[in-house]
């Protein structure tokens, strides 16, 4: 069987009469054709639009930089981590603590994982890197003094602020409110909300007073939605008021160029969350939670270039708790086994192959960094590609 592709007449028939009876004879298997074709091209169409628009994501964040950012509570557990992703993307960053030793070693520690990292990226990449350092003071959230030197501390290193993150939070533990101390309930309102609320302000000080914007994040938690927290009350009650502080600031930043965001890491295999913990609690822990690595490569990425205020960035989305859902048969054992055992890698084991394993940030990594905005984009691009397509299809018969 051989068909002769001709250029169709006035009325889009076939300009020979061989094909013209072919085209007759066939009329079904040429619609079945169509059908199939117009199938494909909205699927190219969707394809191609969608790596588009992946890609164009990938350019804006390797774009956005470098960002002077600020982390309260930074040397260990998902504070360290987002200072370790920052530094990696390229950015100058500025971690705080209440031990001085522990500063000064954090410091030492990231500085090794950058060179590491500049070490492994192309040489594009690297030159992002060289603009990247690390500097760091002690400051105790709960002193208004502490948090005045920090601001002036980096400011003085950095010129300006572009993002500052309220990460410092403690907890006590899982139990009753009637078995927490005096102490202990005014540490954790302390740290958790008057700290978050000074550094805000402090914050909030200096980008106003600065050329350009800058972006403040208060991390979420459980009970900030109003929902009840019981054996963690006091904690739960503090990450509900940063919500109000959240709701209040948006209105009295209206015709400000200081964003006031929040950043959600949902559950992290963090110091915080597992003290006091129960085995019950940690079995739980296998369906939900996540490494400080991992939940930090999804967040630095989009905090890196918010816009506007009042974003809410989170880890744990609804399409994240259902695969978990679904798939928590699989996860059983995954961080801990039966007697409650951690199972997974030390930090210093788990940063071995760091720097190599997140230069595989690929296509699924963009989609993650999807906003409205950008899923509207990528459909018209989808929409636009297949329209090309298509319109490469009209000299067929029928089209």
């Amino acid at each position: 069987f051989f068909v002769e592709i001709v250029f169709p007449d006035d009325q889009g028939r076939p300009n020979c009469s061989s094909c013209w009876e072919i085209y007759s004879d066939h009329d079904e298997h040429w619609s079945d054709l169509i059908d199939w074709i117009l199938f494909v091209s909205w699927v190219g169409g969707i394809i191609i639009g969608t790596m588009i628009g992946s890609n164009m994501v990938l350019d804006e964040v390797s774009r956005a930089g470098p960002r002077n950012v600020v982390i309260t509570g930074s040397t260990r557990g998902l504070g360290k981590a987002l200072a370790r992703e920052f530094l990696l993307s390229g950015d100058r960053v500025v971690i705080a603590s209440r031990s001085e030793k522990s500063v000064e070693m954090t410091i030492k520690e990231l500085e090794e994982n950058l060179h590491e990292g500049m070490a492994t990226e192309a040489s594009s990449s690297r030159k992002n890197l060289a603009h990247a350092k690390v500097v760091g003071t002690s400051c105790d959230v709960c002193d208004p003094n502490d948090v005045r030197n920090l601001a002036e501390f980096a400011v003085n290193e950095l010129g300006s602020i572009d993002i500052w993150i309220n990460n410092a939070g403690t907890n006590k533990g899982f139990r009753p409110l009637l078995e927490f101390t005096d102490e202990e309930i005014q540490q954790i309102v302390s740290t958790n909300l008057v700290g978050s609320i000074l550094c805000t302000r402090e914050a909030m000080h200096v980008m106003g007073n600065q050329h350009k914007a800058g972006h403040i994040f208060n991390m979420d938690g459980a009970g900030s939605g109003g929902s009840s927290t019981p054996l963690t009350a006091v904690y739960g009650s503090t990450k509900c008021g940063l919500r109000q502080l959240q709701s209040s600031l948006l209105k009295e930043c209206r015709k400000s160029k200081v964003g006031v965001h929040t950043a959600s890491p949902g559950m992290v295999l963090t110091d915080l969350l597992l003290s006091g913990s129960t085995i019950q609690n940690k079995q739980m822990f296998n369906i939900i939670c996540e490494l400080p690595e991992t939940v930090a490569r999804t967040l630095v990425p989009r905090m890196r270039v918010v816009k506007g205020s009042g974003k809410a960035i989170n880890y744990l989305t609804p399409p994240r708790i259902l695969l978990a859902l679904v798939t928590a048969w699989l996860r059983r054992g995954r961080w801990f086994d039966d007697k409650g055992r951690a199972l997974y890698a030390a930090e210093a084991d788990r940063l071995r192959n760091w720097a190599e394993s997140r230069t595989r940030f690929s296509f699924t990594d963009a989609m993650e960094m999807y906003t409205e905005n950008t899923w509207v984009s990528v459909f018209s691009l989808s929409v636009v590609c297949a329209f090309i397509i298509l319109t490469g299809t009209t000299t067929l018969p029928g089209t």
